[in-house]
């Protein structure tokens, strides 16, 4: 019966640690792939206390729907690396405007909460990546959220 628990633990640790191994660096084009073929955002939980299309606001547009990866709601809130935040940005028709996605990687950038932040066009275009100012300079505002702007009660 020990054997089997050695096992199981083992094989959770591997798990885990291929999946850690699996994930993009900083890349914008290797997240698109990740977040929509390897482990597809749409199959993702939505932020806790906000489900489905909710009210938003500038820049992102007047409608939104945030989801976020396993990592990120472990705590139900996004501090360890490899947690991502992606926020679809839709008109008020609810046509798709864009994607936009934190992804939380350990050094990367400890000025702004380890934070790589990308602004993909609906098909996926890159619009912006990396440290884009803008992004950083209103979520700064919740730097001590992790830069997240909306609440988890």
């Amino acid at each position: 019966m020990r054997i089997w628990i050695v096992c199981a633990v083992l094989l959770a640790g591997i798990t885990a640690f291929a999946q850690a191994g699996d994930m993009p660096g900083p890349d914008a084009e290797a997240l698109w792939t990740y977040i929509t073929k390897t482990d597809p955002y749409c199959k993702w939980e939505y932020w806790p206390d906000h489900q489905g299309m909710q009210p938003g606001r500038s820049p992102h547009g007047p409608m939104h729907e945030i989801r976020v990866n396993h990592t990120a709601m472990v705590k139900g809130h996004p501090k360890q690396a490899g947690a991502i935040v992606i926020k679809d940005n839709f008109s008020k028709e609810k046509k798709l405007l864009a994607v936009t996605v934190m992804y939380k990687i350990q050094d990367y950038n400890p000025m702004a909460g380890d934070w790589f932040w990308v602004k993909y066009g609906p098909d996926g275009t890159v619009l912006k990546a990396g440290k884009p100012k803008g992004c950083i300079a209103c979520h700064g505002s919740r730097a001590d959220m992790d830069y997240i702007m909306v609440s988890d009660h």
